[in-house]
């Protein structure tokens, strides 16, 4: 009486693997934060390991097009942000002016957008 398990396809697909990813991530760069210092390691992997989460559940529940769409959004807003974040620390510059506040409104426009997703009636 197992279920049979649907495996995800297309965006659920990244999404899963993004969550894993960012999941590892976090961890990895709270110990490194742990052991070398660093501000903005540590900010990045706060957002890694809140954001790894959503990821792993919006790819598994294969929810509608808009909250998949507001998930990717989050991802290159995480991307952005903490990529900038760690290159301030590991690389004593910013990768590009102004990236991490590009990165930080796209985390904000991503979760707008999964909020706009409940508004949205399903096709019937």
């Amino acid at each position: 009486m197992g279920t049979a398990e649907q495996p995800a396809t297309g965006s659920g697909r990244i999404l899963l693997f993004a969550g894993g990813l960012c999941g590892a991530a976090g961890v990895a760069l709270s110990a490194a934060a742990a052991h070398l210092g660093g501000a903005f390691v540590s900010t990045a992997a706060s957002f890694l390991l809140m954001h790894a989460p959503v990821f792993l559940a919006v790819g598994l529940v294969g929810a509608n097009r808009i909250l998949r769409t507001g998930s990717l959004i989050l991802l290159v807003g995480l991307v952005l942000f903490c990529g900038d974040l760690l290159a301030r620390d590991f690389l004593g510059s910013r990768l590009f002016p102004m990236l991490a506040p590009i990165g930080g409104t796209l985390l904000i426009a991503g979760w707008l957008v999964m909020a706009a997703s409940a508004l949205v009636r399903p096709r019937s």
